[in-house]
């Protein structure tokens, strides 16, 4: 299924025309609405004059947070406040908000590439859709929320938290989508395990962003819930959920790119680099008003690839997230993402996908313990068990990674849930 044919399986060299043209326009707009984009590019010796074709891209200079951090809350804005409908912010976990404005034009762009990302998961006008985002200034509620109601499906605003409730929905309501993020839809896993209900609920499609997982979490999820797991892709800076998605063939997520423009970059010298190769996810917005950003380096590490999909689309297609460069843990020379530690712990059968990183210095050295919960059935009481099960965690550790970890492996429960992002990393070198 389809929600815009024609965007989603157009010619690769029409799609490139198309850009090349949209980004001379927002290349323009920004230089001469935008101050701080107006300066960055004077700085590098950059007119929108010498932007001519898509390959000219590489001219201009990055944005990063630090860009919209510095110009808090609206100095990024292209336009006045009389044309702002909406305003959305990120955390501020790790500094200032990230403020993002849209016109009326922005939210209807953001409104369609979410119908085409939910339509891409079956979502149709006949379904009923839970939406456990968080609502408010965080995207992934009201983006999910009005994507359902653009293609007409019942839309249940449930936010997040309050899980007996949401599971109380699930059945009563015959919610047949879910959307949230992975870490809690595998708490509403254990739930509907707990209270025997998996037989009981409609579900056929789960859509799952705003945090990095992995294929086996897809197949525990899948277990878990009883439906097909897809993964959503959006940062609210670019416009929020959305930006991309799985298809029914899950090999990548189709980014909506005549929207939203994305490049593959090397960390180190900031070139791009060959379809397939991993590097940093770089977006540049074809068409927002608001938030016209240029080249914005999103810090996620992922692949490219511009070849058709079995499902027809032609639109690129992401590989997974498998980590942020500004995210990721560096201990004794080696990188580390969570997301690699959590491929191995889903495959060892005996413990569950809750978990979580302690890294912590001792005499100078750096540690890594892996916090890790057992699967019911397993007895935590026979010690000779655990221990040898944390010794074999800690080979496929030290195996894939090349580094060594210790193991703790603790009764069911024992590892904080969350309701929104999980938080799978404790850094205690912070405080020293």
């Amino acid at each position: 299924m389809y929600w815009n044919e024609k965007a989603e399986t157009m010619p690769r060299e029409e799609m490139r025309r198309i850009q090349g043209e949209l980004l001379r326009g927002a290349v323009k707009r920004a230089y001469e609405r935008v101050a701080p984009y107006r300066a960055k590019m004077k700085q590098t010796g950059v007119e929108p004059g010498d932007i001519n074709t898509l390959e000219d891209i590489e001219k201009l200079p990055f944005t990063d947070k630090a860009d919209l951090r510095d110009a808090y809350p609206y100095g990024m804005f292209a336009v006045g406040m009389d044309e702002v409908i909406r305003i959305h912010a990120s955390s501020g976990t790790t500094g200032k908000q990230t403020v993002v404005g849209y016109t009326r034009k922005d939210i209807e762009i953001w409104n369609e590439c979410m119908a085409r990302c939910m339509t891409m998961a079956g979502v149709t006008r006949g379904d009923i859709v839970q939406v456990a985002y968080g609502y408010g200034l965080f995207t992934g509620g009201l983006g999910g929320h009005y994507g359902a109601e653009y293609i007409g499906a019942a839309t249940v605003p449930a936010s997040t938290g309050n899980t007996k409730r949401q599971l109380q929905i699930l059945e009563d309501f015959g919610s047949t989508v879910l959307l949230c993020t992975p870490s809690y839809a595998m708490l509403l896993g254990d739930a509907v395990r707990e209270a025997g209900i998996k037989g009981k609920l409609k579900l056929k499609s789960g859509i799952h962003g705003a945090e990095p997982w992995t294929e086996g979490m897809r197949r525990e999820l899948e277990d878990r819930l009883g439906y097909k797991a897809y993964d959503i892709y959006g940062l609210s800076e670019i416009s929020g959920p959305g930006v991309s998605c799985d298809c029914e063939a899950a090999a990548g997520l189709h980014v909506q790119e005549d929207h939203f423009y994305p490049e593959i970059v090397d960390a180190h010298t900031g070139k791009q680099v060959k379809d397939g190769m991993p590097g940093e996810l770089v977006f540049t917005c074809l068409t927002k008003e608001a938030l016209p950003l240029i080249r914005y380096n999103t810090r996620d590490i992922c692949t490219l690839r511009k070849d058709k999909c079995a499902c027809g689309r032609t639109l690129a297609r992401m590989g997974k997230i498998t980590g942020r460069t500004d995210d990721m843990l560096i201990i004794r020379g080696i990188n580390v993402f969570p997301s690699q530690v959590e491929s191995v712990l889903l495959g060892i059968a005996e413990v569950s996908p809750h978990y979580l990183l302690v890294v912590d210095r001792k005499n100078n050295l750096d540690t890594l313990e892996v916090r890790v919960e057992l699967r019911e059935g397993f007895p935590f009481d026979e010690v000779r068990r655990v221990e040898e099960l944390e010794r074999r965690i800690g080979k496929e550790i030290n195996s894939t990674l090349s580094i060594s970890a210790d193991i703790r492996i603790s009764p069911i429960g024992s590892v904080e849930r969350s309701e929104g992002k999980a938080k799978r990393v404790l850094d205690l070198r912070k405080n020293l």
